[in-house]
Parts: C-alpha cells; sequence; structure tokens
C-alpha cells in the first residue's frame, strides 16, 4: 500500500483541484492508496471540504491536529498514523504537482528508498527565491552531514525509512528534509518544475521561513559553536600580538601611525576594544542561547503535536490499479 501525507492549513481554494488532481494520478500507482490529509488547526473550511471526502471516499483521512503546530509538525502527525509500504509527503497548495508521484513511485519500486524532489523554476518572487538560494547553500556548506541542494519535503519514503524517522529520531525540534538525509539509506532526486500557489496566498511566511532555516543550521552543524571557540581563539592571538606592539613602542618610544604611544591617553583604544569584544561576546551568547534554547524544549518532552480528531471510514483504504 502507498500513502501520502499532505499537511493542510487554510488550503479551502486549493482543496478542490487537489483532490481532482490527486484522484486523476492515482490509478497510475497501480496499488492501494490511502491519501492523510493533516489538518493543521485550519480556521476556514478546509477541515468541512475534507470531511467530505471522506464520506465519499474509504481511501481518505483527516487527522485534525488540536491546534496549529506548524508545518513539520503536520508531517510528523502524518508519518506516524501512514500504514504504507511506501509513504509520499507532499504539499497542499500544489505547487508540488501530483503528475510527479508515477514516477517517484517507479524510482521506489527500483529499489531507492529516498526519492526526492529537486525544485527548478520556482515561481516565488526574486527575494524569496534568493533566500531559498542562499540558504541551501549556506547549510551546505556548514552542515555536518549532506542535504541536497533545493530538495524540499516532497518525496517517497519507504516503510524502513519511515520507521527510522518515527523511532529512531524523536527529536521535537523537526527538519524533515535534514532527518531524511541523516537517516542514509539508498536516496536519488528528481528534479521537476517547482509551481505556483494554485490559489490563495502562501502560508509560509518570512518569519516562519526563517525559524526553519534556523531549525536546519542549529540541527545539523556545531559550527556556531566552534566559531565561538576560533573567533575567542583570533581576538585573543591578535590582542597578545597588539598588546606586544603597543609594549615595545613605550618602551623603545617608536611611533605608531605616526603618533607615540606616550602622547594618547589610550581612551579611544579601550573604546574600540571593548566595543569590539562586547559585541563578540553578545553575538556567541545569542549562539549559546539557540542551543540552550533547543535543548530546553527537548528536555520538555511536550508532545510534537496533538490530534483532537480522527476522521475516517470503517475502511481506510481502497485498490486503485487501471484495470
Amino acid at each position: 500500500m502507498i500513502s501520502i501525507v499532505i499537511p493542510i492549513y487554510n488550503e479551502a481554494e486549493t482543496l478542490p483541484l487537489l483532490y481532482s488532481r490527486l484522484m486523476t494520478v492515482l490509478p497510475a500507482l497501480q496499488d492501494k492508496c490511502e491519501v492523510i490529509f493533516v489538518d493543521d488547526g485550519s480556521s476556514d473550511q478546509s477541515l468541512s471540504i475534507m470531511s467530505g471526502y471522506v464520506r465519499e471516499n474509504e481511501s481518505i483521512r483527516v487527522l485534525k491536529l488540536s491546534r496549529n503546530f506548524g508545518h513539520q509538525a503536520a508531517i510528523t502527525a502524518g508519518l506516524k498514523n501512514a500504514a504504507g509500504d511506501a509513504v509520499i509527503i507532499m504539499d497542499g497548495d500544489l505547487q508540488d504537482p501530483p503528475e510527479e508521484l508515477p514516477q517517484f513511485i517507479e524510482k521506489w519500486r527500483e529499489g531507492f528508498d529516498v526519492v526526492y524532489a529537486i525544485r527548478e523554476k520556482r515561481k516565488e518572487g526574486v527575494l524569496k527565491r534568493m533566500a531559498y538560494h542562499n540558504f541551501y547553500r549556506i547549510l551546505d556548506l556548514v552542515s555536518d552531514i549532506k542535504i541536497p541542494l533545493d530538495s524540499g519535503d516532497f518525496c517517497v519514503l519507504d516503510r524502513k525509512v519511515v520507521n527510522v524517522l518515527n523511532n529512531e529520531l524523536p527529536e521535537n525540534i523537526r527538519f524533515v528534509r535534514g532527518l531524511r538525509s541523516y537517516a542514509g539509506f539508498k536516496q536519488i532526486g528528481i528534479r521537476y518544475e517547482r509551481h505556483g500557489r494554485a490559489a490563495g496566498e502562501a502560508k509560509y511566511t518570512y518569519k516562519k521561513l526563517i525559524k526553519l532555516a534556523l531549525d536546519g543550521i542549529f540541527g545539523f552543524t556545531l559550527l556556531p559553536l566552534k566559531m565561538a571557540t576560533y573567533s575567542g581563539l583570533f581576538v585573543a592571538v591578535s590582542s597578545l600580538i597588539i598588546g606586544l606592539v603597543f609594549l615595545m613602542a613605550r618602551f623603545f618610544n617608536f611611533p605608531i601611525f605616526g603618533t607615540h604611544v606616550q602622547d594618547v591617553p589610550g581612551f579611544t583604544t579601550l573604546a574600540v576594544g571593548g566595543f569590539f569584544l562586547g559585541g563578540i561576546i553578545l553575538l556567541f551568547m545569542g549562539v549559546l542561547g539557540e542551543y540552550m534554547g533547543r535543548i530546553y524544549i527537548e528536555v520538555k518532552q511536550r508532545p510534537l503535536y496533538i490530534v483532537e480528531q480522527v476522521i475516517e471510514n470503517r475502511q481506510p483504504s481502497i485498490s486503485v490499479n487501471n484495470e
């Protein structure tokens, strides 16, 4: 069986077209299918629309979360409840076209455990495209593991990979595409043209994108902490050299930048040095705070999401084939 996990947040305008296109594509997968919509605290008519799909189609299930927990939490909820031998993750705004699914499944049947999409020709604005482009390259530069460039959450996961994500990687701050890479196994990327939204407004605001970027960077590298050590070492060595130069200038009475040390009270040097060191200290206190905040969240062990209701028919799946 194949499971399709789709997080939904206020997608009432998009759902009818998504459902229509998805139902058209499912026969090409040539397997039993279940579609799991995860309602991430929608405030529009999304839940009502999805409930209607459940009544008319036994392959549909809806997980209603008790509030908006975020995109990555909604994906995790879907993975936890998916029963398929392969699990597809895709967005509900049709930027991930359902028509790409047959070639993903074909690669999975060839023996690949992870088939992920590589985005090309994004339809977002220039500023957002630049932000995505730079983020993936910065993450690739600093990450301790190899995370494919321009790959999103759109993918097919084999059951053994899903089991690893569900059972062996229990962290609360989720960056699914990073965890997918960390898990390893046999992976392949497929390039596709990233479509624009079919309707409505983007739910990933710049604030949410920045949070996702920070989760990716701080979750998969210790480089920011190492930079604190490197910077401290650099400042210490530089200060030692500068101190020795000033000490020698005082003893041997030679000018520095045309001025003798004895003629300068030293206020400017102390002020500049103090502000510089203060800035370095505050910067890396912030870095430490980011890591400590994440440790605090993990230690509390609060649930990543809360399922308020499961909406389904008696039979969770149907056979979909070309016959």
